[in-house]
C-alpha cells in the first residue's frame, strides 16, 4: 500500500496549482462584468464548490467572455 509520505512530493505541487488556479478564477470572475453563460454568483459557486480543478476549468471553458 502506498503511504501518504510517499505521495507528498506529488500532492503538494498539485495542491499549490489548484489553489493558484482557484485564486485566479475568483479574481477573474470578480473583475469582469459579462459572462458567456450564467451570472457572477453562479460562477463563484461553481468555482468554489468545484474547487478540485473542475470548477475553475468549467468557468474558463464555458463562462469566460472573450476579451
Amino acid at each position: 500500500m502506498i503511504e501518504l509520505k510517499e505521495m507528498l512530493p506529488f500532492l503538494l505541487p498539485l495542491a499549490a496549482v489548484e489553489v493558484a488556479l482557484l485564486a485566479y478564477t475568483i479574481w477573474h470572475i470578480l473583475t469582469h462584468r459579462s459572462y458567456k453563460r450564467g451570472s457572477r454568483t453562479l460562477w463563484l459557486i461553481v468555482a468554489i464548490v468545484g474547487m478540485q480543478l473542475i470548477g475553475p476549468v468549467l468557468y474558463f471553458l464555458l463562462g469566460k467572455e472573450e476579451d
